[in-house]
């Protein structure tokens, strides 16, 4: 697929295609870094600070000093939780206080999003829908539609989600349903391939 010729795949409600949706020919302009940067800035917000040791101060025991300032010969001790001590406190360890945060700001978040559709678009894995609604709330239906696809795993996107479509796909292991306000450019680059209804994509085009 050439730069000049950037289209999504459109299905009808057999999923069968039935078109192309063209995307905006300024998406193949778009520099990959930053799809990087909102990648490495989402999974920073996902990280916990959990790592925390104890210093000098925080280990139990050591008030009494060891021996004697003068008169064993040895070096002095003031302490025997000190970190030259086994079971002393560390120097310079993870104090638990570590802010991950990584700021992107919203010009990079929508350029990730449209550099991430751009290369679905560009493996063939993108498609459009009016809409996708699993009325029955069976997971077969729902993972037909996935099967159909032909692809390891998918992104399934919606304007809103309905109960029924959510109880259809919410045990398929290899598709992932969202809505359009919580899809971003890491979950779309995350999934082989995305299936995303078209007032969903219009509007990410309208807002870039």
């Amino acid at each position: 697929m050439s730069k000049n010729s950037i289209k999504a795949i459109v299905l009808d409600d057999k999923l069968q295609k039935k078109g192309d949706f063209d995307l905006p020919q300024d998406y193949a302009q778009i520099n990959s870094h930053n799809l990087y940067l909102y990648t490495k800035s989402y999974l920073a917000a996902l990280r916990e600070n959990v790592a925390h040791t104890k210093n000098k101060g925080s280990v139990s025991g050591g008030g009494k000093k060891p021996w004697s300032q003068k008169g064993r010969g040895g070096a002095r001790a003031g302490s025997s939780r000190s970190s030259v001590w086994v079971g002393g406190g560390s120097a310079f360890g993870p104090r638990g206080n570590r802010n991950y945060d990584l700021k992107v700001n919203k010009k990079q978040k929508k350029l990730a999003l449209q550099y991430a559709l751009f290369e679905k678009a560009k493996a063939n894995a993108l498609f459009v829908v009016d809409t996708l609604e699993i009325a029955s709330g069976k997971t077969k239906e729902a993972a037909a539609v996935i099967k159909s696809l032909n692809a390891r795993d998918t992104l399934v996107v919606k304007d809103l989600i309905d109960e029924k479509t959510f109880l259809a796909f919410r045990n398929i292991n290899n598709a992932y349903l969202v809505e359009a306000s919580e899809l971003n450019a890491y979950v779309a680059a995350a999934f082989r391939a995305v299936i995303i209804e078209k007032s969903v994509l219009e509007n990410i085009i309208k807002e870039g």
